[in-house]
């Protein structure tokens, strides 16, 4: 395995309501602040999300990722990767709209249709900020993530073809591993594939350690030497599983949209707090951080000179 290992951060996004934490960014500002915070803290990839800063709500408009994309591209050198999945409540047009405007190096995409249930953290709040936040989350026992193959090929053409992105293949189970070699066999998509594991979600793969060794085999089977993975593991098994998958030769990706917590009961203050905590054990575990450009070099990203912010 090689030992540099790229650091992700997901800095914002549709699973948490700025009620559950004061410190989850919102704003153009707060976004664009906290990104550079956790680049500047060792994170190589941001993975983004955009607001509405007025309501909080999960948007992909235009406007509002361009309030923060070229503010983060001034101030650091990190890599640049946009959702294309936004929210489980947007069309897929909504959801890329913000994407193919940026045309960035690199973006997220989901592979396959899945419950996106996040209904029992309703319960456990009392005050909302917003009156959306509630009635979105109780809503969710009934919400399907919508990611046909038909979905899949159209984001793969748009973002990947025309525009030269790559990808990081979100797969929350074994089937979402089958579904990208059904594409890699089709030709639409190219090795080295960036794989994110992601666990923990209530409709996907459970956060068991036996899991991850299984998605790890499976990978292996289907892609042999063509792809790198890493790991998120949502809530409190965040900063465990990406422990495992450092200590596997696997990449790690933490950040306030998947965990809100630095320490059981303890609210993170920032991404970067949770970059700093992950850095240092990946480092003890013998592993170098991967610059942006060392993380540009092993995933074949067109370069940001390329994008349109």
């Amino acid at each position: 395995m090689t030992d540099k290992i790229i650091i992700t951060c997901a800095v914002t996004g549709s699973i948490h309501t700025p009620t559950m934490s004061p410190h989850l960014p919102v704003t153009p500002a707060e976004i664009a602040g906290q990104a550079i915070g956790a680049a500047e803290a060792g994170a190589a990839i941001l993975h983004l999300h955009a607001r509405n800063p007025e309501t909080g709500q999960p948007s992909a408009r235009e406007a509002d990722f361009m309030a923060f994309l070229p503010e983060i591209k001034a101030g650091c050198g990190a890599v640049l990767n946009l959702s294309t999945g936004g929210s489980a409540i947007m069309s897929l047009e909504d959801r890329l709209a913000g994407p193919l405007k940026a045309e960035p190096e690199m973006c997220s995409l989901n592979m396959g249709t899945m419950n996106f249930a996040l209904y029992p953290l309703a319960d456990r709040y009392d005050a909302w900020v917003h009156d959306w936040e509630q009635p979105f989350l109780r809503g969710t026992d009934d919400l399907v993530f919508k990611n046909t193959p038909r979905d899949i090929e159209f984001v793969l053409t748009q973002m990947g073809q025309q525009r030269g992105a790559r990808f990081e293949f979100e797969c929350y189970d074994v089937g979402h591993l089958y579904m990208l070699r059904h594409f890699a066999d089709r030709g639409l998509v190219k090795p080295p594939y960036f794989i994110q594991f992601v666990f923990g979600v209530l409709g996907g793969i459970g956060a068991d350690p036996e899991n991850l060794q299984h998605m790890k085999r499976m990978a292996d089977k289907l892609f042999g030497d063509d792809y790198i993975f890493s790991v998120l593991a949502a809530g409190r098994q965040q900063i465990p599983f990406a422990t495992i998958a450092a200590s596997m030769g696997g990449h790690v990706r933490v950040g306030l949209e998947d965990n809100l917590y630095i320490a059981r009961g303890e609210l993170a203050r920032s991404n970067a707090e949770q970059v700093t905590k992950i850095r240092k054990i990946v480092e003890e575990l013998g592993r170098t951080v991967a610059t942006p450009e060392e993380a540009r070099q092993m995933l074949g990203l067109k370069g940001a000179g390329e994008t349109a912010f």
